[in-house]
């Protein structure tokens, strides 16, 4: 199942009080970049982020789910309604994103 423009913008919104929040659609889905680095993603109307350290402190209950078959298992955010705790979410999670890739040149 996609997921929804709706779902999608419904995040957009509540992360709006950070800066440099970008999206890439993806087979459906939708990649979430917190300035340039890819935080998680949207994935069947779920919003998951990537299982690191500071993202299991932040969300210590948070279960763990498939974004699609064959993935890494991410972490699924509960309070996606609740701006403050997604800003402090992510500014945790931030500095311990990997920089993204440069791209190869042909």
């Amino acid at each position: 199942m996609a997921s929804s423009k709706e779902y999608l913008d419904f995040i957009l919104e509540n992360l709006s009080d950070l800066e440099e929040i970008t999206y890439r659609s993806m087979m459906g889905e939708f990649i979430i970049y917190y300035r340039g680095k890819i935080v998680g993603g949207i994935y069947d109307d779920r919003f998951l982020v990537k299982p690191v350290k500071s993202a299991i402190n932040y969300m210590p209950t948070a279960k763990y789910e498939l974004p699609y078959e064959g993935a890494k298992e991410m972490l699924l955010v509960d309070e996606v309604d609740d701006k403050e705790f997604l800003t402090g979410l992510l500014n945790a999670m931030y500095d311990e994103l990997p920089a993204p890739r440069k791209k190869k040149k042909k």
